[in-house]
């Protein structure tokens, strides 16, 4: 018989968080470490979220999401988890671009990208310093009527291959267009441009270990496969959630799932002013992705001449509908080495392709055709590979896709969407204790969640937040009260 997943649970708790992504991860460890009763609830049966793996037969690990991050990850691993974590963030060196414009490999560095700029491009240095500084000066109090592409146009107007350049490890961070704010491209270009890029040694299921390691040091009460259905509000407060048909009462909750599904499934629009459901309703999802997950044979290895991050593309320039297009012709490729992302005891390569993607391209297909559209998908991916792993279809010991609908079933988020929403959701995210008392959010909204260190740093934030309301409002919480 299966383990009970709630099994010796308590009846309360100052804290429950709901979802274990990075930002519920951190934000469980910051309240634990401040001395709160925090139980953390996770619907899959592992930690991580998006920054998980999964095994597959001939002991193949792949990373769901690993390259890359800024340098900044390794102070707040440093501050919010343990030294070990940080210590074993190391840089990715070689970043890669191969399109019809241009084909380079960059150290991903301002250094670097300043003589890029001025002497392969051309662009005069003063140029190149101002947009720098421009860039690294916004913040989240700037005009957010400016577009990115109005950014662009301001310092390098006609130059396509320039905004090429600047803008697809950005898309592929963070999932930033041409038409989003010009502050959620500048916030986070300025922070991988200041050393480059950087990942996690050893994969995530190293990561994840430790940072469980540190949870039940802590005293947090982490469950898996404990699926929180309902978040309780009475008389403007929150009361508690039901997760797996139990009731658990709680002083506060934070949910680390998605915004919209937080406000709409968790805790339901007639406990919120309608002004802000309308508010909410507007939030736009952000885009999907796919993935195709190769496993090279034992022993097979892939030139490290191919780099560490490759950007390729087909497209004559730079365009968001080509980025989300079926008709891929931008993919993006992590190579994972031995040494980076170790196997086992034979050295294995691995190769990541990830492209992003419109959910409703790949929803609403009959099943049949889902899976033809997987294989296709699989062997088109095989074949743009063959330019850069020669004989790649010899060498390839396991290949798996993954889609919008992949992640939507195991992440439970609206639309699949690997960045949850567009920046107007963080508005939205930061006003929840105001409409609801002990009621938070944090996760993927828009510019602050710039891949895993935004949520990282949104966790700490909120978590802050919640400590303060629970230092504010001392008196425990009490299960039951009208719905």
């Amino acid at each position: 018989m299966a383990q009970n997943p709630l099994k010796h649970i308590r009846d309360h708790y100052d804290v429950v968080v709901i979802g274990a992504g990075l930002a519920g991860l951190t934000a469980a460890n910051t309240l634990a470490r401040a001395g709160h009763g925090v139980l953390l609830l996770e619907q899959h049966n592992k930690l991580g979220g998006l920054a998980a793996w999964f095994r597959r037969a001939g002991g193949h690990i792949f990373d769901v999401s690993l390259h890359g991050f800024p340098v900044g990850m390794i102070k707040s691993c440093r501050r919010y988890w343990s030294r070990e974590i940080a210590d074993s963030i190391v840089q990715l060196p070689n970043i890669r671009f191969d399109n019809p414009q241009f084909s380079l490999t960059t150290s991903f560095t301002r250094t670097d990208f300043t003589r890029l700029l001025t002497e392969r491009f051309q662009i005069p240095p003063e140029t190149v310093e101002a947009f720098f500084d421009t860039a690294r000066d916004m913040n989240f109090y700037d005009d957010q009527s400016t577009t990115t592409q109005a950014l662009f146009e301001r310092f390098f107007p006609g130059r396509e291959d320039v905004v090429r350049l600047l803008m697809e490890p950005i898309t592929y961070a963070n999932g930033s267009t041409l038409e989003d704010p010009a502050l959620t491209y500048g916030i986070v270009f300025s922070n991988f441009m200041s050393k480059g890029v950087f990942t996690f040694q050893g994969g995530t299921d190293r990561l994840i270990r430790l940072m469980r390691r540190e949870l039940n040091a802590n005293g947090v009460d982490v469950r898996l496969l404990a699926d929180a259905q309902t978040i309780h509000v009475d008389r403007g407060h929150v009361t508690g959630v039901t997760v797996n048909g139990h009731r658990i009462a709680a002083r506060a909750v934070l949910s680390n799932a998605n915004l919209k599904g937080t406000i709409f499934d968790l805790v339901g629009r007639e406990h919120f002013d309608p002004d802000f459901v309308e508010e909410a309703d507007a939030v736009r999802l952000n885009n999907s992705s796919t993935q195709v997950y190769m496993a090279l044979k034992p022993g097979e290895m892939v030139d490290p001449e191919c780099g560490d991050l490759l950007f390729s593309s087909t497209a004559p320039a730079f365009r968001t509908d080509m980025l989300l297009s079926r008709d891929i012709t931008s993919r993006t490729y992590s190579f994972y080495y031995p040494k980076t992302r170790p196997q086992g005891p034979e050295p294995r390569c691995l190769i990541v392709s990830s492209t992003n993607a419109n959910y409703d391209d790949w929803a609403h297909l009959p099943p049949p055709e889902y899976e033809e559209q997987k294989r296709d998908l699989a062997e088109s991916t095989l074949d743009a590979v063959e330019k850069y792993v020669p004989n790649i279809g010899h060498k390839v010991d396991h290949v798996e896709v993954s889609t919008p609908k992949t992640f939507e079933r195991y992440t439970q988020h609206w639309g699949g969407a690997s960045f949850g929403t567009k920046f107007e959701g963080l508005a939205v995210s930061r006003a929840l204790p105001e409409q609801i008392a002990g009621l938070y959010h944090a996760g993927s909204v828009g510019i602050i969640m710039s891949g895993w260190l935004g949520a990282v740093n949104y966790g700490v934030i909120v978590a802050n937040d919640i400590d303060a309301y629970l230092l504010n409002n001392h008196l425990p919480s009490e299960e039951g009260g009208a719905e």
